[in-house]
């Protein structure tokens, strides 16, 4: 059945660089509407994009790239775009995801690098279309309630009960406190090993950046760190984010008398906010988009929510909860 976007898309770039195109070679679909083909202005490739406009508005990817350019992050350049069809064509970082090229020989040298990038993204509080959305309660229970809706509710089929509903809406509630009393700062919000892409250069490019948000200090920090899709030793973790926490304060986006004590419960309590969306979501994916192998994620996830949960006496209640009534439902459902 012929695509009609996609044979649109194709007259689109002819249009745009003059080119014939032959037909669109297709790069990645992701966990979104959006669709990444590569085209050509005859001289070296590009990245087309299919962005439906009902579905994925195009003007926050727009706006967030120039801000990101504007604050030396590394992202692509913007050739063309065309909002109202939804099109869109850009530089092609290539095809080497960070996550494709991680080993533990170099996995310091890489993170580092991203790492060092996060101060000029935390920088990033506004665009041409104003002040990037805050990372305010609704929206904090809004992904906190993708693990109860689509995880428990729909992929586990939990009975859920008034205890249930007691645990979870205590730990909620204390991971939206950590979450708020942090210092926020411009958040890229999905800042991992498959939206980092090594350059010809071996330098990293920044991609998927549109939903940023003002948000926690540490938010992108445990994005990448405590990666939903490859995992490393909480030693490692630990001493990467410390070198962070350094770094934010001679930058100044860090108080100094924040204690590395502090800093590591931030970093720790987020990452569970952060694996508790990650679950719901692969779960969503799963069921209401009809891509099951996110599925193969989600042990990862509840293996980071069990391990860190246990090493705080305050979400004792929540770890029980979650070793006795949620890892078992899993096992089962599997």
């Amino acid at each position: 059945m012929e695509d009609k976007r996609e044979v649109a898309l194709q007259a689109w770039c002819e249009a745009q660089t003059g080119v014939p195109q032959p037909t669109l070679e297709v790069v990645s679909g992701d966990a979104s509407f959006r669709r990444y083909f590569r085209a050509t202005n005859g001289k070296e490739s590009l990245i087309a994009v299919d962005c439906p406009p009902e579905k994925e508005p195009m003007e926050p990817f727009l706006a967030v790239a120039q801000a990101y350019a504007d604050a030396g992050v590394t992202v692509p350049e913007i050739i063309a775009a065309d909002t109202e069809q939804g099109f869109m064509l850009q530089s092609d970082f290539g095809q080497i995801l960070l996550l494709s090229k991680l080993h533990p020989r170099n996995a310091r040298q890489y993170y580092q690098q991203a790492l060092a990038a996060l101060p000029n993204i935390m920088s990033v509080r506004s665009t041409e279309l104003g002040e990037l959305p805050a990372f305010d309660t609704a929206l904090l229970k809004r992904e906190l309630s993708l693990f109860k809706d689509w995880l428990l509710q729909t992929h586990l089929n939990l009975n859920w009960n008034n205890e249930d509903q007691e645990i979870w809406q205590q730990f909620s509630q204390q991971l939206i406190d950590n979450a708020l009393e942090q210092p926020q700062v411009g958040v890229h919000r999905d800042y991992h090993s498959r939206n980092l892409m090594l350059l010809d250069d071996d330098s990293i490019g920044v991609i998927d950046f549109q939903d940023a948000v003002l948000g926690p200090v540490t938010y992108d920090a445990v994005s990448l760190l405590r990666d939903c899709y490859i995992e490393w030793p909480d030693e490692w973790v630990a001493e990467l984010g410390e070198g962070l926490r350094q770094r934010l304060v001679q930058s100044n986006h860090l108080a100094a008398q924040i204690e590395p004590e502090q800093w590591q419960r931030w970093f720790d309590w987020m990452g569970l906010q952060r694996h508790t969306k990650a679950a719901g979501i692969f779960a969503r994916l799963a069921h209401r988009d009809h891509k099951p192998g996110y599925l193969q994620d989600v042990p990862r996830t509840l293996g980071y929510l069990q391990r860190v949960s246990a090493n705080y006496s305050q979400l004792s209640d929540y770890n029980q909860w979650l070793e006795k009534r949620v890892i078992p439902a899993w096992k089962e459902a599997k």
